[in-house]
């Protein structure tokens, strides 16, 4: 398994001229990018432009053509990769919350520790309580995904994938469902996450969020990086003219 002695004054995540491909659809074409310890990122981009795909390869869940790919220094795409050890690491919350809806809010936070980490019970549903906190749903631990509104499903997906006390976390188009009036309370838990010093890597349209919470943002299209740099310059100062042209349909 392909490691190094890694260390915070080292980027959490690496990637390095990062190549996939859907059968001859070449979905990113030479992706490269650092992410450090407590770093905000934020991925956007058109459609199709690979944000998803990319984020996808980070845990793993896409196998890469070619290129490298570090999380605290091992190889994810190291074919002897323990992905259950990397999973621990990176926490992943999807645009489809999918939590199990025969269970109740708290049972879904509860369910990884227990059966992943094997951790006591008591200790775990005291966690999971604070993380319910966390994401002000206090009060909803006993409910049922169907009795719970889209972004009080997303917040639970939220406290489930922060049970696993994940190093990094990734956001996919966390707010793509939901209704106008439900997104604010996402955005706000991933905020709360990201002043506390979490790692994260989000693929997002909610420019005005990017705007608030990024210390980087980097603008993809057609599988490649056009354009980065911090919030303050990105915005007013696009060189690109794609990324000029992107800021100006949704700006």
């Amino acid at each position: 398994m392909t490691t190094t002695n890694w260390t915070p004054a080292q980027p959490i995540v690496s990637i390095r001229d990062l190549h996939k491909s859907f059968g001859d659809l070449e979905v990113l074409k030479g992706i490269s990018l650092d992410v450090m310890k407590g770093e905000v990122i934020c991925v956007i981009g058109p459609s199709g432009s690979g944000k998803s795909t990319l984020i996808r390869c980070i845990n793993a869940l896409n196998p890469i053509n070619s290129g490298s790919i570090l999380v605290e220094g091992q190889e994810v795409h190291d074919p002897a990769l323990d992905k259950l050890a990397l999973r621990k690491k990176v926490g992943m919350v999807f645009q489809q919350y999918n939590l199990f809806p025969h269970k109740t809010a708290l049972q879904n936070v509860m369910m990884a520790p227990l059966k992943v980490l094997k951790r006591p019970r008591d200790e775990v549903e005291k966690h999971a309580r604070e993380l319910m906190n966390r994401v002000n749903l206090q009060g909803k631990e006993d409910s049922y995904p169907g009795e719970l509104s889209g972004g009080q499903q997303q917040r639970v997906a939220i406290a489930r994938s922060l049970a696993m006390n994940p190093d990094v976390m990734l956001f996919d188009e966390v707010t793509a469902a939901l209704d106008p009036e439900t997104v604010k309370e996402v955005l706000l838990a991933i905020k709360d996450l990201a002043q506390s010093g979490m790692t994260c890597i989000l693929v997002t349209h909610e420019m005005g969020f990017a705007r608030e919470v990024a210390d980087h943002i980097y603008f993809t299209d057609r599988g490649v990086i056009v354009e980065h740099g911090p919030p303050a310059t990105f915005f007013t100062e696009a060189k690109d003219p794609r990324t000029q042209e992107f800021l100006s349909q949704i700006l």
